[in-house]
């Protein structure tokens, strides 16, 4: 099954696997962290995005281990998911280029025209 277009929740989660494979609520304590807590897991949802993401064969089982007498299944990322994490990471990052450098010549032609401090929205504009 081909991925679909990688959802934040998605990029956060495979983030999270990038460098070991992890149990349930290991992940959702990851992608917290690594999102500074804007992208926050229930364990409901997790399970439902990593049923997915094994599908699209970017994460697969590692292996399953009792803890406390539950079952934790660690997942891993599948080279296909080091790939698709690697194509996000550097679409993301050429986005974020771009948007710095048109910001940058904003801010430039501000500066050249006289006008140092950024334009921002008052809420009045079109007022009498």
């Amino acid at each position: 099954m081909a991925p679909r277009e990688m959802t934040r929740t998605a990029f956060y989660v495979l983030t999270a696997l990038a460098d070991e494979p992890r149990h349930g609520y290991g992940i959702v304590r990851e992608t917290t962290a690594l999102s500074e807590g804007q992208v926050q897991l229930r364990i409901g949802t997790l399970y439902g995005v990593l049923d997915r993401l094994t599908a699209e064969g970017v994460i697969e089982l590692d292996r399953e281990e009792t803890h406390q007498g539950r079952l934790r299944k660690y997942y891993r990322l599948t080279g296909r998911g080091e790939a698709a994490l690697e194509s996000e990471a550097r679409r993301m990052a050429s986005g974020a280029q771009a948007a710095t450098r048109r910001l940058a010549s904003r801010i430039g032609a501000r500066q050249a025209d006289g006008n140092t401090l950024p334009a921002r929205p008052t809420g009045t504009e079109g007022a009498p």
